[in-house]
């Protein structure tokens, strides 16, 4: 079989198996290579993690933070992200599907970790359960060991909750007005204007119920209480603020709502944890980046595009592993007290947001065309991030061999 993208209305619904497990590998390389110039240059921090629970470890954000944590700082890890399996259709041609991306990214870093010499555990499941919960809990006892940094990075439109059954399901609109903006096609480069239509209340409660802070907190709370947290534990989740362009439909809106809830909860977790374990909890603001959610927002295409453009012409562009490397290496552990702005927010933005870079970015989002998009704008790199998250265009890949099957890389 040849696998090719299948894209549908700026969103790619099928995965390369190899062309996944080669950026898998790339981002370790990346890591590796980090690290030893670190330790080199002597600096490298002797604070270090030892085992860490990465919850969302499968793509984005919480597969660069197991990276980092594995491959930079040898610490054993357990993943914790909810699938789709591939299929080989057992002979029936209409029955092969591939299965997501974070099936895939999974299974080489399973792959590469065992390779290494990295102990790593990995679980294809319901991070929202309770059942997950315990799954973890007592491999951390049989594993004797305690977890002393919990990343929190679980994405999910869907969330049932584990006491009662309840179903609550996440949207992404704004709230109080329409807000319609323009947005790229991201294989065309066709510029259009999309709209999204205000949330209900209903809406933004359950929103908030999905992606706010309260399955973060049971997390910690069930940990605490089985005693497989650390002395000094640290924890953090990731949020986005983004420049005001975008605030009317993220920030503002429904989505901003869960942020500013997942917010909330580490300030109050900051100080149990403070209390009970001498421990820490932060939610780190991180940069826009292409993901497989950002492409269908109203303005984020556009932007990000011409923000990529901007900043790789200022030598400061970062994508997932890099912006993660600095966050472990130059916030979490420096063998000092973690940086954070009046809000206790870890601030990995900063480059995103310096007035030089939003500056630029505002000059020629005023000025963008469809005829000079791809001169102001990075389109082909903004492309690039949007296929190589399912595992095209990436370096090193033939994507016209066979693929023989599905099930594996």
């Amino acid at each position: 079989m040849i696998i090719k993208p299948l894209i549908r209305s700026n969103m790619c619904i099928n995965a390369h198996p190899q062309g996944c497990a080669a950026e898998v590998k790339h981002q370790i390389e990346y890591i590796e290579k980090k690290f030893a110039e670190r330790s080199a240059l002597g600096k490298q921090s002797k604070d270090a993690p030892k085992t860490v629970l990465v919850l969302g470890c499968s793509t984005g954000y919480g597969l660069a933070s197991r990276i980092t944590a594995a491959f930079g700082y040898k610490a054993v890890t357990i993943g914790v992200s909810f699938e789709k399996e591939g299929s080989d259709g057992d002979g029936d041609s209409s029955r092969e599907k591939t299965g997501t991306p974070g099936w895939y990214n999974n299974m080489a870093f399973d792959k590469y970790a065992k390779e290494a010499g990295l102990e790593a555990v990995t679980y294809n499941g319901d991070a929202f359960s309770h059942e997950m919960r315990k799954n973890v809990i007592d491999t951390l006892k049989k594993m004797d060991r305690k977890v002393d940094l919990l990343v929190y990075s679980v994405a999910s439109s869907v969330r049932v909750d584990p006491d009662n059954g309840t179903i609550y399901r996440s949207v992404l609109k704004p709230v109080g007005k329409v807000f319609s903006g323009a947005t790229i096609d991201c294989l065309s480069g066709r510029i259009s204007t999309i709209s999204a239509n205000p949330a209900t209340e209903e809406e933004i409660a359950n929103t908030v119920k999905v992606m706010g802070g309260e399955d973060w907190a049971i997390w910690i709370h069930q940990l605490k209480e089985a005693g497989v947290l650390a002395e000094g534990v640290k924890t953090v989740a990731y949020s986005y603020i983004g420049p005001k362009l975008s605030h009317a439909i993220y920030r503002d809106g429904t989505i901003g709502s869960a942020k500013k809830h997942l917010e909330a909860t580490a300030r109050d977790l900051n100080s149990e944890l403070k209390n009970d374990l001498n421990g820490e909890a932060y939610v780190s603001v991180n940069k826009g980046l292409v993901t497989r959610s950002s492409a269908v927002i109203p303005i984020i295409p556009m932007y990000i595009s011409i923000l990529f453009k901007v900043m790789k012409e200022l030598g400061n562009h970062e994508g997932c592993i890099e912006q993660m490397e600095r966050l472990f290496t130059e916030r979490l552990y420096t063998g000092s007290a973690v940086p954070t702005d009046s809000e206790n927010l870890i601030r990995i933005d900063d480059y995103e947001l310096d007035p030089k870079v939003q500056a630029e970015v505002d000059k020629r989002m005023a000025t963008v065309t469809q005829e000079n998009l791809s001169e102001i704008g990075d389109l082909e790199g903004y492309r690039h991030d949007f296929l190589a998250t399912n595992g095209f265009d990436v370096d090193g890949v033939d994507y016209e061999a066979d693929v023989k099957t599905l099930t594996s890389i």
